[in-house]
């Protein structure tokens, strides 16, 4: 029996770092894969490729009304970037039953391990003590009251409540958090089955000792958290912006980082990489990632994973269930809203 087709074009991401040796064995088991390395795929293997694929992976997928003419057995096209793409005609594959899935689901571990480390290293003080035991400055057995917190029963906030934050909501349930929640995107009734108090935005951040900014970015929600709104958070409050600088009035955050109103843990940023003179960098207050929540050896692999189980699925005549499917949201909404430049950085860096 002839094995389907799987063209698998992902650089600039690279096949170690999104697939397993299990998971990409398995998947050479049971599909023929076209390319899978390290480097672009050349224009004539894809076209030759295209009129038996099964499923089309890419770091940027290319998919008009003339690839799909060229491609009459596709049923999958799934980015690994982390975004829905401007590059697919998403009309045209819903009209030929194409499923068209992001891989965003797949960094909902490593980010969820960064936004914990995030908060419980603001929440107790880490960096600042460890710069002043490094000066001979620190302060032994100090509660510093008024300036460090528990996770333990803390009230906690979410912008947003997709896969990280529902990853973020299970490792912190130790803690016994007070967690709440505004998502408009998420009815009430789910929310509070996930065990998460539904919020308007201005009451959550009035709630929040913790916020943790974990929203997809849409042309509707840019700069949502407005000085206005940063305003409402209590003194004190910590900010840890993990999932897009798009939702942030950052000049705003900085400032409130500035007087030391508020602390902030921010691994992404409106524009990347940061110019090296820019004065976020001297902010005592603020505990920076350069962009890394989920880079850590074998962190992406859970998209090869995810992936994998979607492709069985819908090869079954099933629905993908793992990644985030197209068919599922607003994607005029969602589509090319993302962090543009630094996929072109991180692409330029690996060419």
């Amino acid at each position: 029996m002839t094995k389907p087709t799987l063209i698998i074009d992902a650089y600039w991401r690279l096949m170690d770092e999104l697939f397993s040796p299990s998971v990409l064995g398995e998947l050479s088991a049971k599909y023929e894969i076209i390319w899978g390395r390290d480097r672009p795929i050349p224009a004539d293997v894809l076209s030759a490729a295209l009129p038996e694929a099964f499923g089309y992976i890419a770091a940027e997928p290319m998919v008009s009304e003339t690839v799909l003419a060229r491609a009459p057995q596709l049923k999958v096209v799934a980015e690994v970037s982390g975004h829905f793409p401007t590059t697919i005609d998403y009309a045209a594959c819903a009209e030929r039953g194409v499923e068209v899935l992001s891989c965003a689901p797949g960094f909902r571990q490593g980010v969820a391990e960064m936004g914990l480390a995030m908060a419980l290293s603001l929440g107790r003080g880490l960096v600042r003590e460890h710069e002043a035991f490094r000066t001979g400055k620190e302060a032994w057995l100090d509660d510093c009251a008024g300036r460090d917190f528990s996770l333990f029963d803390a009230p906690v906030g979410f912008v947003g409540y997709g896969s990280i934050a529902r990853e973020l909501h299970r490792v912190i349930a130790p803690f016994g958090a007070q967690v709440a929640c505004y998502d408009p995107w998420v009815p009430a009734e789910g929310l509070e089955a996930a065990g998460v108090e539904p919020l308007e935005l201005a009451a959550l951040m009035a709630h929040a000792q913790v916020l943790f900014v974990t929203a997809a970015p849409t042309r509707d929600n840019f700069q949502m958290l407005s000085a206005e709104l940063l305003a409402k958070l209590r003194d004190g409050a910590a900010v840890i912006l993990i999932s897009r600088a798009h939702l942030v009035d950052f000049d705003a955050l900085l400032a409130e980082v500035q007087t030391g109103r508020l602390k902030a843990a921010i691994d992404v940023y409106p524009s990347e990489p940061v110019a090296p003179d820019h004065p976020m960098r001297q902010l005592s207050g603020a505990l920076f990632s350069p962009h890394r929540a989920a880079a850590v050896e074998g962190g992406r692999q859970l998209i090869g994973d995810l992936l994998l189980r979607d492709l069985d699925r819908v090869l079954a005549g099933l629905p993908p269930d793992n990644l985030n499917r197209a068919a599922a949201l607003d994607i005029a909404a969602l589509a090319g809203v993302s962090d543009a430049a630094s996929v072109e950085q991180m692409a330029a860096d690996r060419s």
